[in-house]
């Protein structure tokens, strides 16, 4: 029995993008989590896009400082933001969103726009589907 292979798999698109799907799903994991989408958004509603540690840390419910750091290193890495240390004692930093990182701002309102226009939709089909697997994890002697 021979087995067909589909003609991407071989070589051609496919495996020349290999390496560029992972770097693509790393970064849609990186602005698709919670406390980096949290960062940009915290930043552009700053005076100048920019702000200190601590206005970022007030501005995020729930983040720790442990994790706004990791944040903020793993959005600074990618390009999305830039940390700038003042030599004051004791010693400032701010980040600011780099261009690239004012520029995710577009599709994330676009998605937040979706995302508002289509929730009764969202919910309804939710709803629908709780309601069916309600109706099949009954048992069947409270039927």
């Amino acid at each position: 029995m021979t087995t067909v292979t589909r003609p991407e798999r071989r070589g051609g698109v496919a495996e020349a993008t290999r390496h560029h799907d992972s770097e693509f799903r790393e970064i849609l994991s990186r602005v698709g989590d919670r406390w980096s989408l949290s960062v940009i958004f915290g930043l552009e509603g700053m005076p100048a896009r920019r702000g200190r540690f601590s206005d970022l840390k007030r501005s995020i419910p729930g983040i720790s400082q442990r994790m706004l750091t990791a944040t903020v290193r793993n959005l600074e890495r990618d390009g999305m933001l830039t940390r700038h240390v003042f030599a004051e004692v004791p010693p400032r930093v701010e980040y600011e969103l780099t261009a690239l990182g004012r520029g995710l701002m577009e599709p994330l309102r676009g998605l937040g726009s979706w995302l508002q226009s289509n929730w009764s939709v969202i919910r309804s089909a939710r709803d629908r589907f709780d309601a069916r697997k309600q109706v099949v994890a009954a048992p069947p002697w409270r039927s």
